[in-house]
């Protein structure tokens, strides 16, 4: 390796950096939307003038969601088997094979914790009984909020007929 070789190596770093530098410079000139280099005229957003409300404003829900107990009662395993796709990325159905996630085999009735070769965070640790549908449930909803702490990276399953079809569905895998 000779001078001209490392020469050209280093410019070639420089001229990387000052293209990324001009880009980057660039991007804020076109897309800042800071206040302070617009002045006050220029307004960030469109103001919507509201009249003072006199009393107190009463927030009704559209619609009351229907407790979980009742939807379970007409889960479709059919259509949670649909749903299982998104599961299937980290858990498997066979018996003792756990992926990411532990193995899901007989899950619904089964105690906590109890796949066996698979190590819980502290957090699922943490939780106590059975996977019951309802606790199952309340898990699929917010894994973070149910166990704090929980390895599991999902956000969540808000709807509570998917949750239900999912439940019904797993219920049919062993046990």
């Amino acid at each position: 390796m000779d001078t001209m070789t490392i020469t050209k190596a280093g410019g070639a770093v420089c001229g990387a950096l000052l293209v990324f530098l001009l880009g980057g410079w660039a991007g804020e000139g076109l897309y800042h939307v800071g206040s302070a280099s617009h002045g006050e005229d220029h307004a960030q957003g469109y103001a919507i003038e509201v009249p003072e409300a006199g009393g107190a404003v009463e927030v009704v829900d559209a619609e009351p969601e229907v407790p979980f107990e009742e939807v379970y009662v007409n889960a479709s395993a059919e259509e949670g088997e649909s749903l299982w796709r998104q599961c299937a990325s980290c858990h498997k159905l066979e018996d003792g094979a756990n992926g990411t996630g532990p193995y899901l085999y007989g899950v619904v009735g089964r105690e906590k914790h109890q796949a066996v070769g698979y190590s819980y965070s502290d957090g699922l640790l943490a939780t106590t009984g059975a996977w019951t549908p309802e606790n199952l449930s309340a898990f699929l909803e917010n894994p973070k909020e149910y166990a704090p702490g929980t390895k599991m990276a999902y956000r969540g399953m808000a709807d509570v007929e998917d949750r239900a079809n999912l439940i019904a569905y797993l219920a049919t895998i062993g046990g």
